[in-house]
């Protein structure tokens, strides 16, 4: 291990954190979660099911989706295609469908496991924002009545990635803000929620080798210097901009000192106290930034860097201070977020299939969905520890979502609840 280590002390500073959805325990309002970061601290969930056992209900899906579901009060809602269209679906918490929206014509994923509905939605309560590959970015209301749309492609420019656009909206006070970072035309654009108006455009251009400028990482919205800001991961950039106007606050480079080509960014940082821990170099790259001070801060915020781990598509997880690390073939490890340190590891039984969905920590497990519908689950509690392996019987790509001491897994072809925690 080659491990470059500069400050070894975590502050957390008032002026610094992530900012939380005024979300009941039972909801999972983004993608990864009330805390963008993979995990629910406290609650019992589910160790095993089977055919037999286990399982609450499933609900047919109508098309091939990988968005990983939310959850607000009483609506599970995620996206699939409806008979060759863009749509919007919410069930009730025991399974039932609610209602779905039409948003116009999807434009189909070309990887195995991709799709032309691979974001997740995002919601405050009192609106739900949605983005497909067709450029499509709309606003419903929470009965699924269409507010605005937009087009981002149209807006932007084409949509030049080599693969399936992934990057989920977020919201901040006043708006929805996209990071749209392809070749040529990235930028974070932020429209106001309720009519769909642009508010702001920032530029996000960087010159970078041959796919570097390619990224599918979903933003997180923070407070950095008590003001609200937009965490950007992209064109080997960690960038910080001001929510009000898209600001550049901050910026943080070097992830690709020896100039690597075809290196995407396709797992999202995650933030624990801070420091952002950010994946990078197709899964043998492990950055530690601490997010303190303004301006260029390339030379100083780097904690630590790795080039024997990393992750490439999964990304981590964040629970009690420690970083939770899902790599493609199915080693876990538990990072210390200030160091850099592996604290333990572990290894899942080997296969030929990978890990694409992003691991879920609810109640001291680790819940790993593998992309052949076999799902572990880990006992992380001061050592690595395989409790069970569950199928599900068909693909799984859209990670785990902990809600009310139930489990939501999203497959290829249902909608999965498993309960009550064993």
């Amino acid at each position: 291990m080659k491990l470059r280590t500069r400050v070894l002390v975590l502050v957390y500073l008032v002026g610094f954190c992530p900012v939380l959805a005024s979300a009941d325990a039972a909801d999972w309002p983004r993608w990864r979660g009330p805390g963008d970061n993979g995990s629910v601290e406290a609650g019992t969930y589910p160790t095993r099911w089977s055919g037999s056992e286990g399982f609450l209900w499933k609900a047919p899906l109508p098309g091939k989706g990988c968005s990983t579901p939310i959850v607000w009060k009483e609506q599970i809602i995620l996206t699939a295609p409806v008979d060759g269209q863009d749509a919007i679906l919410a069930f009730d918490r025991a399974g039932k469908e609610l209602w779905r929206t039409a948003l116009g014509t999807e434009k189909k994923g070309k990887h195995r496991n991709g799709s032309g509905c691979n974001p997740s939605c995002v919601t405050d309560g009192q609106g739900i924002y949605a983005c497909f590959k067709s450029g499509t970015l709309a606003g419903l209301d929470m009965q699924g009545k269409l507010l605005w749309k937009t087009n981002l492609h149209q807006r932007f420019g084409p949509d030049n990635l080599y693969w399936d656009f992934g990057t989920s909206p977020v919201l901040t006070e006043k708006c929805v803000v996209m990071a749209v970072m392809r070749h040529g035309n990235s930028c974070l654009a932020a429209f106001d929620k309720a009519d769909g108006q642009l508010r702001w455009k920032a530029d996000r251009n960087y010159a970078t080798p041959n796919e570097g400028d390619h990224s599918y990482a979903t933003p997180i919205v923070i407070r950095h210097h008590d003001r609200e800001a937009v965490m950007v991961w992209g064109g080997q950039h960690l960038t910080i901009h001001d929510a009000a106007n898209g600001r550049t606050l901050w910026s943080c480079g070097d992830f690709n000192p020896e100039s690597k080509t075809l290196w995407p960014a396709v797992a999202s940082p995650v933030v624990a106290g801070d420091v952002a821990v950010v994946p990078y170099g197709r899964g043998m790259r492990l950055h530690g930034i601490r997010l303190t001070g303004s301006g260029d801060v390339t030379a100083t915020a780097r904690l630590w860097a790795r080039d024997d781990t990393g992750s490439f598509c999964p990304t981590p997880a964040e629970c009690k201070g420690k970083v939770y690390l899902l790599r493609d073939r199915g080693e876990i490890e538990c990072i210390e977020p200030v160091t850099g340190k592996t604290l333990w590891a572990g290894k899942l039984p080997p296969k030929g299939a990978s890990y694409y969905a992003s691991p879920t920590v609810a109640g001291g497990r680790l819940y790993a969905a593998r992309e052949d519908g076999l799902v572990y689950v880990v006992g992380i509690e001061g050592k690595f520890e395989v409790l069970s392996a569950n199928d599900m019987g068909e693909r799984v790509v859209a990670s785990p979502v902990p809600v009310d001491g139930r489990l939501l897994i999203r497959g290829e072809k249902h909608l999965f609840c498993i309960g009550p925690g064993q």
